[in-house]
């Protein structure tokens, strides 16, 4: 253990920076191995309440007492600045950029300037995993847990310091247990926001490092041997790093379960790291890491709002909906410039003059030579260029994004023809007036069947089916949100279509809606179901669907288009089983939408109107292809039976049928 006199730790610097690249390089580049690289924030958590703990406990030990005030000062000195630079900057730019960018920017300002981040969005409803918006300052969430541990610890510390000190572990360890069972407990699958944003359900990693300054305070720890100690570090920071690599579910296995893996290994590295005689610490801080650990708070603020304006400005969608290699290089790009000039210009000077040191400074550099001046006006003139930029964001704020535009645009439409009679009812009833019926056709060289007003060949054989258009009075519609965008194109290309569409839904909602329309006769003679936006499709769901609608009907499954690790398997999914269940289709609106995404709206997945129109044409083409084929067989059998009675005649009558 690094002794009580030293004012570093040892690999700490290091271990900081592998949390930051975990964390960006799972932002900018998310198509990358690192599919946890989120788990680096639970890196970050531990790291804060063991070195909060330990600094504490220091300062008791040396002055018998905590000095509060000076320590949340401390606290505000090192945080505050960057993270105003960040947000006015970034806020200035999207009001440029428009757009999604800067939906709801009014309320991430207030949680960032409350360091309230994590709840504002959970009682705003926002979700750390939704594509749907383009969230500039979401990565806040994190910061916000970790300055309510910096608030509310050192006034709970004085209370565990009246416990011995292997008590006072057991009592971090047991809460931190606390909060992960309530995490699982907290857990909705459907979105796991609120069991990962909050601080009740995420404190697990911040009270481990708490324990683990517990275990640690007073304790004299011999100097590990090189090989054991490095082994140790190395084995941790490779199965870390492993942990990252796995791909996470919305279920208690990813929310808490690998973050609590995570954050187990970060102990076990911090042990490892600041341990004396332990080579590994001082690896973790060779100058490389030691530059980006030093930063690494800066590179952390500025990495996702970047990203967000970049993949808006220049792919014209959201961060959410994928990260183009070349954006996500630029964003590193910046991302390091920004933080360096953060650190070396705002920082640092901060830190070691505070704010009114710098104030007199800045007064000092106007009253001197011109070219002083002239740089402390620029600064100056940025600060209030960015203010104003702030203030015209949030004043610009539209109040919803473009692809919840376009589902309120569905919703609409459906809404509009509730209350609508019926289209195949309003054929049926409408009077008949003079000229309605059409004059019989023009036959040569055939006849015309008696009362039917078609053309039939004079040798009987019967003609091909002709293309056909689907009523939409045949067609049950069963989806999500992205059929319900396109519910004004499907009313449209198939008029009278029953349409039974809402958001986040997922295919295991499939079997229960059709079962509730065939209960009151509802359910009409073609199903379609686009249900596979949401996640993975299970087999008993398509089963159980299949079974439910019958097999005097046909299904038509959609595929999904979305930038989302499950859509390749939801797409050979649904494939496979329409290949092994006869009476089920296919409409293949991955294909048709794949080369046309500029229909699409901001996140990449819900089309806008003419977007709309390519859903509701892929949907209309495979029901009239079920329809095709079905006319096709009737043809071949008819055709078939009118060749054989050519060829053998009509049957000879029996002489019982003469007599």
């Amino acid at each position: 253990m690094t002794t009580p006199t030293r004012s570093r730790f040892t690999g700490l610097d290091g271990l900081r920076a592998v949390a930051v690249i975990l964390v960006v390089l799972y932002h900018l580049f998310p198509g990358w191995i690192l599919r946890s690289g989120f788990i680096g924030v639970d890196v970050f958590f531990v790291i804060s309440g063991f070195l909060i703990t330990s600094l504490l406990l220091r300062e008791r030990a040396a002055t018998g007492t905590i000095a509060l005030g000076s320590f949340w000062q401390r606290r505000i000195r090192r945080l505050v600045p960057a993270l105003a630079l960040v947000v006015t900057v970034c806020a200035t730019a999207a009001w440029f950029v428009g757009g999604d960018v800067l939906v709801d920017v009014g309320r991430q300002l207030l949680g960032a300037a409350t360091f309230s981040y994590n709840w504002v969005s959970i009682a705003d409803g926002a979700s750390y995993f939704a594509a749907s918006q383009p969230e500039l300052f979401r990565n806040l969430w994190s910061l916000a847990v970790e300055e309510q541990f910096y608030l509310l610890w050192p006034l709970l510390l004085p209370l565990f310091l009246l416990l011995r000190r292997r008590w006072r572990v057991a009592a971090a360890v047991a809460l931190g247990a606390a909060s992960a069972a309530w995490a699982v407990f907290a857990l909705t699958p459907a979105d796991p926001t609120r069991a990962y944003y909050g601080t009740d359900t995420h404190a697990f990693g911040l009270l481990l490092g708490v324990a683990l300054a517990f275990a640690l305070q007073g304790l004299s720890v011999r100097r590990l041997s090189p090989g054991w100690g490095g082994a140790a570090g190395v084995v941790a920071l490779g199965a870390l790093v492993f942990v990252a690599t796995l791909t996470p579910s919305p279920d208690a296995w990813t929310f808490p379960g690998v973050l609590i893996a995570a954050s187990i290994l970060s102990a076990v590295l911090i042990l490892v790291a600041t341990a004396p005689g332990s080579w590994f610490g001082r690896a973790l801080d060779v100058a490389p890491l030691r530059w980006i650990g030093d930063r690494s708070y800066g590179i952390y603020l500025w990495h996702w709002p970047l990203v967000v304006l970049l993949t808006s400005a220049l792919a014209g969608t959201t961060a959410d909906a994928g990260v183009p290699l070349p954006v996500g290089a630029a964003a590193l790009v910046l991302t390091l410039g920004a933080a360096e000039l953060s650190y070396r210009l705002i920082e640092q000077p901060v830190r070691r003059y505070g704010f009114r040191g710098v104030y007199m400074r800045m007064r000092r550099r106007l009253a001197s030579t011109p070219s002083r001046r002239f740089s402390a006006v620029t600064a100056l003139a940025a600060v209030v260029l960015v203010l104003g930029g702030t203030t015209a964001a949030v004043a610009a704020a539209p109040q919803i994004t473009s692809s919840e535009a376009v589902v309120e645009a569905g919703q609409d439409a459906l809404n509009a023809t509730a209350g609508a009679e019926p289209v195949s009812r309003m054929i049926v009833d409408a009077p008949i007036r003079p000229g309605d019926h059409p004059e019989p056709p023009l036959c040569i060289d055939d006849r015309i069947t008696a009362g039917s007003g078609h053309c039939t060949p004079r040798d009987g054989r019967p003609l091909p089916p002709k293309p056909v258009a689907i009523d939409g009075a045949r067609v049950s519609a069963i989806g999500d949100s992205v059929m319900l965008a396109s519910a004004e194109g499907l009313l449209q290309r198939m008029p009278g279509i029953q349409v039974d569409a809402k958001v986040s839904r997922s295919m295991y909602a499939g079997a229960d809606i059709a079962h509730r329309l065939d209960a009151r006769g509802e359910l009409r003679d073609y199903v379609v179901v686009a249900l596979g936006t949401n996640g993975p499709v299970d087999a008993d769901a398509l089963g159980s669907l299949y079974d439910t609608v019958g097999r005097d009907r046909a299904l038509v499954l959609v595929n999904a288009f979305a930038p989302r690790d499950w859509i390749p398997g939801v797409n050979r999914d649904l494939a496979e089983f329409a290949r092994s269940h006869p009476g089920v289709a296919v409409a293949d609106w991955s294909d048709a939408i794949d080369d046309r995404t500029d229909l699409l709206a901001g996140d990449n997945i819900h089309p806008g109107g003419a977007g709309g129109e390519v859903f509701a044409e892929t949907v209309a083409q495979a029901v009239e292809r079920i329809e095709q084929q079905q006319a096709t067989v009737e043809y071949q059998i008819k055709l078939a039976q009118w060749a054989a009675m050519k060829t053998f005649g009509p049957a000879a009558p029996s002489p019982v049928d003469e007599g």
